[in-house]
């Protein structure tokens, strides 16, 4: 959601088709993660659930799909990350790749279950492709810095003499 909330306040085409494509996609990747947590989960029986520390979300949920971090902390619309800045949407774009990337490591150090582990490292694959897609949207971005994007909200960012006038040290 945060990819296809950020693309309205993209200026450029190509960017809005890099966040498109890649909000469409993260959408598969929920299904993906929640197919997997629902086989995993199913067929568990009472004395599974105690002894695995799912107790408290089957309590809340049973074994309907919930989504939360790994620490129990269920999404909510602060996940968007929409600022309205190209360059800042796209760099929390990119850290967003990078921990995902991340989690999916740290989920193959643990899980060894092939039929787990290989839609996992998809997965991770396709995290380190959209970190580089980011990274050419936002460098589509940085050549064109003009009037249409963050700076046309506060043209005194770039005018020099404004900010010798009140006395900024900016850039020095």
């Amino acid at each position: 959601m945060r990819y296809l909330s950020q693309r309205y306040a993209m200026p450029y085409k190509e960017g809005k088709a890099v966040l498109t494509d890649i909000g469409t996609e993260e959408l598969a990747h929920l299904e993906i993660v929640a197919s997997i947590i629902h086989q995993l989960t199913r067929n568990l029986t009472p004395e599974e659930i105690a002894a695995s520390g799912f107790g408290p979300y089957y309590i809340d949920h049973t074994t309907g799909i919930w989504p939360q971090a790994a620490g129990g902390v269920p999404f909510n619309a602060c996940e968007f990350q929409s600022k309205g800045d190209p360059i800042t949407d796209l760099f929390e774009d990119l850290a967003a790749e990078q921990k995902a990337r991340s989690t999916y490591d740290n989920i193959l150090r643990v899980v060894k279950d092939p039929e787990v582990c290989d839609p996992i490292r998809f997965l991770r694959e396709r995290e380190v492709v959209h970190f580089q897609r980011f990274g050419e949207a936002l460098r589509l971005v940085q050549d064109n810095l003009d009037s249409r994007n963050f700076y046309a909200f506060n043209p005194a960012f770039d005018k020099p003499s404004m900010a010798k006038a009140d006395g900024c040290n900016c850039g020095k």
